[in-house]
């Protein structure tokens, strides 16, 4: 017996053999570092060619790792082999995106758990599979790793599970019910999502202060998920790729040393990979997409110290405004800015509301540690799809991720209150500082109470949020100077629509291109509405009164 071990090999109850620890393993131990016993194809076209490589494999073997190999578990007992079977049930891969496989002796007794304790890592220079642990590992504790490459809602986990394993799992996240369930999984879809558009190059190039709220936004929601694997130091990478691209070698630096510094837990300070990141972070310039954009230019030199971690987290993922305390009350008003419906944490999604019994300090504050209200202003966009009406209005409306939200009317109208012309599927609802409720059916939308703080627009949600694309290209002015809508030139002599009074021309003719060719003509009858123009200046500086829709 291997004395250095931090763990036995022993049966876990409905799992078969599995590694259980036998000391308590601190977060970053590696528990064990394994060559594998052989290599395999991780996809072929011939499960006869298959076959006989395999044959010539395990031919080769000693007779003890014959029969360790044999004695490994096999799920697949109707394979056209038992060795094919033991290969598909136990192959762990030796790489992202590798194309072998490798069966290990140990490794391969690990279980699956969907919130796993361990992760598992290829280290090309050392040739072996590592294993360790991203959190405290409780002795006792089953050592786990995650078999799935996403982890997305358990039905889509489960039926993944099914179809590549043959289990259900049961693990703690896939035991959840009920509201926490429903929860769990928008926010894991939501990652996903979100994680799919940050790894967009276009978006990287047109859009980077929105691909790299996005990043923090998946941070945040990992966070909150309880997830602490790859995902993180690959978002923290993700962050650097967008700042190095437009120049940005400050914060390249430090999200290089956050993506190093959350690799080498998972993967130890001999990894490839963290070799990298840290000379990355040592010399952002290093990197191929360097020198491609310059919009964000700024030196190393450039990091700040002597702030406060709020600030410091205001300053790297470019959000300086909200710790602006000298900004007046309707700031964008006074300097032509207006907020970005797309922006995330004024415009949250569901997920990311807080729960109308729990003290989310990233929407609420105190003075004295035990009265709380509001600190932020924030509105809850989504898109009716369906109504109904029994003895309340019901409207289920689909947010921007595409989750599909129970929106209930508890105002003494019951919801009688609004025109019925205005309650029609494809119209957008707005909600302002919305709470996750949970109802008796067990279901989790919003409850809404006043009267004055929902509104119905009549336009599509995409449609709204394509404006507020429009109104952030050509109706903000940054240093006096402006965008012609019509044109795209930028100028400080522009003049102004004279219908909505927002957006800017260079003369008429660009008006009329504007109004007849790039939406102009809608966007001006939608800006009519002062509901709709009200939310585009809701201050994003100090919070002084909640802002109200009108309910006639």
């Amino acid at each position: 017996m291997d004395t250095d071990k931090v763990y036995i090999i022993q049966e876990v109850h409905g799992k078969g053999l599995g590694l259980v620890s036998t000391i308590k393993i601190p977060k970053g131990t590696r528990i064990l570092s394994e060559r594998p016993l052989l290599r395999v194809p991780r996809s072929t076209n011939s499960k006869e060619l298959l076959g006989v490589y395999l044959s010539k494999e395990i031919l080769a073997l000693s007779d003890d790792q014959r029969q360790a190999f044999f004695a490994l578990y096999n799920t697949f007992e109707d394979e056209t082999s038992q060795e094919l079977g033991i290969v598909r049930t136990n192959a762990l891969p030796l790489g992202s995106n590798a194309s072998m496989g490798g069966i290990f002796l140990d490794a391969s007794r690990i279980n699956h758990s969907c919130i796993q304790n361990a992760q598992n890592t290829w280290n090309e220079d050392l040739q072996r599979l590592t294993i360790h642990a991203i959190r405290d590992i409780n002795k006792g504790e089953e050592i786990t790793i995650m078999y799935l490459q996403d982890r997305a809602d358990r039905c889509t986990r489960q039926l993944a599970l099914q179809k590549n394993f043959r289990f259900t799992c049961s693990c703690p996240l896939c035991s959840l019910s009920g509201p926490q369930l429903h929860l769990s999984d928008a926010r894991l879809n939501e990652i996903l999502r979100l994680d799919k558009s940050i790894g967009d190059s276009i978006q990287i190039v047109a859009s980077p202060l929105q691909a790299l709220h996005d990043v923090r936004k998946l941070l945040r929601l990992c966070e909150e998920e309880g997830i602490d694997d790859a995902t993180v130091p690959r978002a923290y990478y993700d962050a650097f790729q967008i700042a190095i691209f437009h120049g940005d070698m400050a914060r390249a630096t430090v999200f290089a040393k956050r993506a190093a510094t959350a690799r080498g837990v998972m993967e130890g300070d001999d990894s490839p990979t963290v070799h990298r990141h840290r000379e990355l972070a040592r010399d952002p310039s290093r990197h191929a997409s360097y020198g491609y954009g310059s919009q964000w230019a700024t030196s190393i030199n450039d990091v700040p110290s002597g702030i406060s971690a709020e600030a410091f987290a205001a300053w790297l993922w470019r959000e300086e405004n909200k710790t602006d305390s000298a900004r007046t009350q309707n700031p964008r008003q006074e300097a032509g800015e207006y907020a970005d419906l797309r922006n995330d944490a004024m415009f949250p999604c569901f997920s990311a509301l807080p729960g109308e019994n729990e003290l989310h300090l990233a929407f609420f504050e105190s003075s004295d540690g035990f009265s709380y209200h509001l600190r932020k202003h924030w509105c809850f966009l989504a898109e009716i799809v369906d109504i109904e009406q029994f003895m309340r209005l019901r409207l289920l409306a689909k947010d921007k991720t595409g989750l599909e939200v129970p929106v209930s009317f508890y105002t003494p109208g019951r919801g009688n209150e609004l025109d019925p012309l205005c309650v029609l599927k494809g119209y957008t609802l707005a909600v302002l500082y919305a709470e996750q409720h949970g109802f008796l059916d067990m279901t989790v939308g919003i409850r809404h109470e006043d009267p004055a703080s929902l509104k119905i627009f009549p336009v599509a949600l995409d449609e709204l949020l394509s404006l507020s694309d429009r109104v952030q290209q050509c109706a903000t002015q940054a240093n006096g100077v402006r965008t012609c809508q019509g044109c795209g030139r930028k100028a400080d002599t522009l003049k102004k629509c004279a219908r909505c009074n927002w957006f800017w021309y260079c003369d008429k003719a660009c008006q009329t291109v504007a109004w007849n060719e790039k939406g102009h003509k809608g966007d001006c009858k939608l800006l009519k509405d002062p509901e709709l123009r009200g939310l585009f200046l809701l201050p994003q500086g100090r919070f002084v009164q909640p802002h109200r829709f009108s309910v006639s």
